[in-house]
């Protein structure tokens, strides 16, 4: 491994500057959601969504929370594929940068299954079990171990049945593809590509994440060798 990848090196990454240049910041937005769209990380969370779903009721209405939903991209996938199943679902997006909310509110306005707020994902401005699940993407890399656990146990609070986190892995090859695939991109978004991976995880540090936070509940999976997923159910025998 690359000597700077060995450690996880915690370095602001630009967008998450409340004062970010709202231009730059929906190009990096934009990117994002292009990734999220080229590599699958959309379906991943509706994969495991999916396997969930074998258990719903007929008619139920499934609520679920996105924790640091940037531009809803994820969200509205969700909502897509539901309405092809003919599951009621709806979806609250949370985030806390005034800029990424307004963005959100934008591409969601014509989804009316889609809710955006304004909050902290360290402090839900939810009840317990508020929801059937919350699941995030790309957003713990963002913080300090002990507020990724404070995350996860928060999502684990409002979530009645269960979690889906999916995060970035720390490896040469992310490096590698982040830094090929920015190269000619908007300064924000290359270096914030690059900050991510050298923030991001390994499996032995996103398996204690999962264990501190009390998600034993979750299995680890992989995709594409680059991102790890947490996901499961509560109260099974097994995990989903």
């Amino acid at each position: 491994m690359l000597d700077f990848l060995k450690v996880r090196r915690r370095q602001p990454e630009m967008m998450d500057d409340a004062q970010a240049d709202p231009k730059s910041l929906r190009a990096s937005l934009a990117y994002i959601r292009r990734i999220n769209r080229l590599l699958g990380y959309s379906r991943l969370i509706v994969r495991q969504l999916n396997r969930f779903s074998a258990r719903w009721n007929p008619g139920q209405t499934i609520r679920i929370l996105d924790v640091g939903t940037g531009s809803a991209d994820i969200p509205l996938a969700i909502l897509r594929w539901a309405k092809r199943r003919q599951f009621d679902v709806r979806v609250i997006g949370l985030d806390l940068h005034a800029t990424i909310v307004e963005e959100a509110r934008e591409a969601g306005t014509h989804e009316p299954r889609l809710q955006i707020l304004r909050g902290d994902a360290l402090r839900l401005p939810f009840a317990d079990n508020s929801f059937d699940y919350a699941i995030t993407s790309m957003f713990l890399h963002h913080l300090d171990e002990t507020d990724v656990v404070q995350t996860l146990r928060e999502m684990s609070r409002v979530a009645a049945r269960g979690i889906i986190a999916s995060d970035l892995l720390r490896l040469n090859r992310s490096y590698a593809f982040i830094w090929l695939a920015t190269l000619l991109s908007h300064p924000m978004v290359k270096h914030d590509a690059r900050v991510s991976i050298a923030q991001a995880f390994s499996r032995d540090e996103a398996m204690d994440l999962r264990r501190r936070a009390g998600l034993d509940f979750t299995e680890y999976r992989t995709h594409l060798l680059h991102r790890f997923v947490l996901a499961g159910e509560k109260g099974r025998g097994e995990v989903a």
